[in-house]
């Protein structure tokens, strides 16, 4: 990755990013595409400061009104243009499967997220669809003034105060976890550190985080790349293509494999 301040804006080269398929895959629910003269752009938010950018071409972007600090100090670590994904993706192609994967989405990265608003976000997730987990996450957001809640602004809500989400269901789930992350029964940050087991362990205490969102939050919340969510996509790459098991030289990254996998082989069936 290099970039060059121009004005206002940030113009980065970056050849393994694409913003359609790391922003709309399904790790990240609070950025919308919308129209520009600037080709494919998205408007979105992290840590409650908005982000307006652009690819212009294969490999070029603009990061719209953003400090050289915001950029340095935020952006980089959000988008992990600090990993180098040529090299990731020339390992995994040692596999077959991997690298058709890798060839066909290369510009997916692993968003670097917010623990907390990634456990809200898929708990939403459960049994739900991207355009309705957004408009949930949305007017979460409204509620609060467009910023996303903390835990403990989310913790003075009940069950019933909830219902302006439409949450269904969930909305049991998103009291229990605010509940205990605002008291501290729940330490995201001590989690994050945790040994893989253990993280697993502590996030399924959380009343409707079960093995899949778990995983989720590890590794799109807390950067854990070696968990691997499993969902109906990926329980069929694992028993098509994998029947003896995952290998292990990319177990590492799986995570990140997993992203490509997943893409690959929505798109392809």
């Amino acid at each position: 990755m290099d970039y060059t301040v121009k004005g206002k804006d940030i113009i980065v080269n970056e050849p393994d990013l694409d913003l359609d398929e790391t922003l709309d895959c399904g790790q990240a629910f609070r950025w919308k595409k919308v129209p520009s003269d600037f080709g494919c752009t998205y408007e979105g938010s992290f840590l409650n400061s908005r982000l307006t950018v652009s690819q212009r071409k294969a490999g070029e972007f603009i990061f719209h009104r953003t400090s050289e600090k915001d950029f340095l100090e935020k952006w980089v670590s959000y988008f992990d243009l600090e990993t180098d994904y040529t090299e990731l993706k020339k390992c995994f192609s040692e596999d077959e499967t991997l690298s058709k994967a890798c060839t066909f989405a290369g510009g997916i990265r692993l968003l670097r997220q917010d623990a907390w608003e990634c456990l809200i976000s898929f708990i939403i997730s459960q049994n739900n669809n991207i355009p309705r987990i957004k408009g949930i996450i949305d007017r979460l957001c409204e509620n609060y003034g467009g910023e996303f809640p903390s835990p403990q602004k989310l913790a003075k809500e009940t069950v019933d105060s909830l219902s302006y989400l439409r949450s269904g269901f969930r909305a049991k789930y998103i009291f229990d976890a605010s509940q205990k992350t605002a008291s501290g029964l729940v330490d995201l940050d001590l989690i994050k550190s945790m040994p893989l087991d253990e993280a697993r362990t502590s996030l399924k205490s959380i009343k409707g985080v079960g093995p899949k969102v778990a995983e989720c939050i590890l590794l799109f919340g807390m950067h854990r790349t070696e968990a691997f969510p499993v969902d109906v996509w990926i329980k069929r790459v694992l028993e098509e293509y994998y029947p003896a098991g995952f290998p292990d030289f990319a177990k590492e990254n799986a995570g990140i494999a997993q992203q490509y996998l997943f893409h690959y082989i929505r798109c392809n069936s």
